[in-house]
């Protein structure tokens, strides 16, 4: 009985040093077992995102870039490569469901963020990357791009969002162009708050997420200006 409570004793002494050290590690970093998950779906989602990069855009596709690009006058050039983005981000949706790989998002500002992010803001859908609201716009369409992310599990992408400061740039690579952002401000809201993913008259780009840390009393926004796009050729 006494051998009996003594290995009881050491389960629970091992139990106990367990969840202190998964307590320290999601508080330094991350949740680690969410995390491992969301690494294997990452690299399912990069799969995927190469797969659709791949077979995207059409002959017809690339011919219409190329005689954007050959249009000497500056202001129809620019009408008419934005028709065309625009047009290839309405397929892509079309063409998506909820947890499909879109594209990828790259923040240097925030701690080298590099990710494939989904369409889709369900939970399971935030459980393989950051997910774009699929109520709002692609990048391309004029409109507001709103994407959000964990910051303490599943990656936690977003950890370091208020990393960010103005001026600081972030990067979406679609599979038929390249759209740069600068962040403009950012502003701690109540979760309630749609107003945040409304349209403004000019591209832009909202990334949201749960504020403070391992908390989702409020969201931590970050709005960032359209700067530059280019068609991918």
């Amino acid at each position: 009985m006494r051998r009996l409570g003594h290995i009881l004793s050491i389960a629970l002494i091992t139990a106990g040093i367990l969840v202190i050290a998964d307590v320290g590690i999601t508080l330094a970093y991350q949740e680690p077992l969410s995390s491992i998950y969301s690494s294997i779906k990452q690299g399912e989602k990069e799969s995927q995102l190469k797969n659709i990069e791949s077979d995207f855009l059409t002959q017809s596709d690339v011919q219409a870039i190329d005689r954007a690009k050959q249009t000497k006058d500056p202001k129809v050039r620019k009408k008419v490569e934005s028709a065309n983005l625009s047009q290839l981000a309405e397929r892509l949706v079309e063409e998506s469901k909820p947890g499909d790989a879109l594209g990828r998002i790259e923040a240097p500002g925030m701690d080298g963020l590099n990710m494939v992010f989904v369409q889709g803001t369900d939970e399971s859908s935030l459980e393989l990357g950051p997910g774009h609201y699929p109520e709002t716009a692609m990048p391309g369409q004029g409109k507001t791009v709103a994407i959000a992310g964990h910051r303490t599990t599943y990656l936690a992408p977003f950890r370091h969002i208020d990393d960010l400061n103005k001026g600081d740039k972030i990067t979406l690579k679609m599979p038929y162009g390249t759209f740069v952002y600068s962040v403009e401000k950012t502003e701690i809201v109540d979760p309630s708050d749609v107003g945040i993913i409304h349209d403004t008259g000019f591209e832009r780009l909202v990334l949201s997420a749960c504020n403070p840390l391992y908390s989702a009393a409020q969201r931590y926004i970050v709005f960032a200006r359209l700067v530059h796009e280019a068609a991918k050729s």
